[in-house]
């Protein structure tokens, strides 16, 4: 090396976002993501431990509370099941009295229709109104036949994955795909249908759901979308979008002459 001159910290492997269709994330992005999980739990206590649920009933929630509130889609959903004694009957109702049952969550047509079709479409190929069989089978076999239902997307059909069937998966709602692109978790350029695999990949056994519930908890308290509270975030350390930030407010300004010079 020449004298006088300084040597350059290595440049990190750039990851092609189209090369991930069976991801495999590097090393250390995973011992990022490790640290982050380990550092947010420290901050925020460990998630509660969560009883496995009926997955269709899951299933059905999570329909109802796509493009709307918690607060409205539990209301929605303690609504339907109170009017219908089971989900035989939401089947059988007509698709009115289900739109009446779930207005409180929002778009009720379009949801009404897709319970609908998810029970009917379950009901002619496995002869009952339940998901239990897939229990029986591992993940992936599963997340697809999920994902083949009307109106169910990697997001919805990883929720029941995660927390009705204890399957290994990863959903990327709006908080997830923020801060994963933030703190450069997530590549440049990775839709968030394709973070669903790459995030599953990242994280290590058995943190999925935990991790998941954290990063939901650090968007809507800290690290929100319009301005996330930086100082106060127990992972800035790790994160491009802060450094990049500390970069920006640490440029000089630059001067012009004055006239009056």
């Amino acid at each position: 090396m020449p004298a006088g001159s300084v040597a350059r910290r290595p440049r990190p492997p750039r990851i092609d976002a189209s090369d991930v269709g069976a991801p495999r994330p590097p090393a250390a992005l995973r011992r990022k993501a490790a640290r982050a999980d380990r550092l947010l739990e420290r901050y925020y206590g460990r998630p509660a431990r969560h009883r496995q649920s009926d997955p269709l009933s899951a299933l059905i929630g999570t329909i109802l509370s796509q493009h709307t509130s918690d607060i409205n889609s539990h209301r929605a959903f303690a609504r339907l099941r109170a009017r219908f004694p089971s989900w035989g009957a939401v089947l059988d109702a007509p698709v009115e009295a289900i739109v009446d049952a779930i207005r409180p969550g929002g778009l009720g047509v379009l949801k009404a229709r897709r319970i609908h079709a998810v029970l009917r479409r379950i009901v002619s190929e496995r002869g009952a109104p339940s998901l239990g069989f897939l229990r029986r089978w591992d993940g992936p076999r599963a997340g697809a036949w999920l994902r083949g239902l009307e109106g169910v997307g990697p997001k919805t059909a990883a929720i029941v994955l995660m927390f009705a069937l204890g399957k290994r998966a990863f959903a990327v709602d709006t908080h997830v795909y923020r801060i994963g692109r933030r703190m450069g978790l997530i590549p440049e350029g990775l839709s968030v249908e394709a973070a669903h695999r790459w995030m599953e990949a990242l994280v290590r056994p058995g943190r999925h759901r935990p991790l998941h519930l954290l990063l939901v908890r650090h968007g809507r308290e800290l690290c929100k979308a319009g301005r996330p509270r930086c100082p106060l975030c127990p992972v800035r350390g790790l994160c491009d979008y802060y450094r990049a930030a500390g970069r920006r407010r640490a440029r000089p300004l630059r001067l012009t002459a004055s006239r009056s010079a």
